[in-house]
């Protein structure tokens, strides 16, 4: 793909994860593992072989186990310590901080991850012929990092190669991802290396894509509470014209809708906020 870049493919395909997850491998000598993936021991075999003894430094963008559950395997057979924002708790805005119990989700959160160190905003991880800008894209998970090499930007699941990523409360916060697409652009990229689908060789254009979809989005929520109060279930299955076992994910992205509306002040939920909630515009 470039030099001293590789890419593993897990054999983990679904409807939310696309083709698989991606692991990238950095480096010749001194080898860093991006997103280890799940713990298929098909999939470890592969990173450790393709690391031949020289795997330092393991990368997690965040903490949903199709990208973090094989770190500590990785870790206990090579040595390499565990790098990422924190466990899968770390940065949510305080407005998920307050709705964790209240809007459910957590689907696919590792919660026994634990990185060895805890990266920041703007920290640098340095191999042999190469460096890592840590970038704290929160939006999709508030531990959520994406790294930046060079030009590029290796970038996780804030924005994917085939799909609009799954925005699940309290793990994700529409605003943030709106705030981290921002973040993105003003890096002015010439490629995204995503964790699910194909690399992107235009990233302005994608990230205007992602954009305008949510925006429409919440334009297509908004039309149809002018009927009457919903549910983000009820407003899912209304709005989306998918397979029936894609609504539930379709539920969680509307609910991120909805509670980043409340934010905005747009609708307003007839009483606290909660998964099951009733939602209608804001008077």
């Amino acid at each position: 793909m470039m030099p001293m870049l590789r890419t593993i493919l897990a054999p983990n395909p679904s409807p939310l994860t696309g083709p698989g997850t991606n692991t990238f491998l950095l480096g010749e000598t001194d080898i860093a593992v991006i997103d280890p993936g799940p713990l298929i021991d098909s999939h470890l075999a592969a990173i450790i072989k393709a690391g031949a003894g020289r795997i330092r430094h393991i990368l997690v963008t965040h903490a949903h186990r199709d990208h973090s559950e094989a770190a500590a395997a990785l870790s206990n057979a090579t040595g390499a310590p565990i790098s990422a924002f924190g466990t899968a708790e770390a940065g949510r805005s305080i407005i998920m901080q307050s709705l964790a119990e209240a809007t459910g989700g957590g689907e696919g959160r590792d919660r026994d991850f634990t990185p060895d160190h805890n990266l920041r905003d703007g920290d640098r991880i340095e191999g042999e012929g190469w460096a890592l800008t840590a970038i704290h894209t929160p939006g999709h998970m508030g531990n959520h990092l994406s790294f930046l090499w060079g030009d590029t930007l290796i970038c996780g699941d804030i924005i994917l190669g085939w799909s609009s990523t799954l925005i699940s409360p309290p793990e994700g916060d529409l605003l943030d991802y709106f705030r981290s697409l921002d973040r993105i652009e003003a890096l002015h990229p010439a490629r995204l290396l995503p964790a699910h689908g194909d690399p992107v060789d235009d990233p302005a254009a994608r990230v205007a894509e992602l954009r305008a979809h949510r925006r429409q989005r919440s334009a297509q929520i908004l039309g149809a509470l002018t009927d009457g109060p919903a549910t983000a279930a009820a407003l899912a299955q209304n709005i989306y014209d998918i397979p029936e076992q894609l609504l539930p994910a379709a539920t969680r992205n509307v609910l991120a809708h909805l509670i980043a509306m409340t934010e905005l002040g747009v609708v307003a939920p007839e009483g606290s906020i909660t998964a099951d909630a009733k939602f209608a515009v804001a008077r």
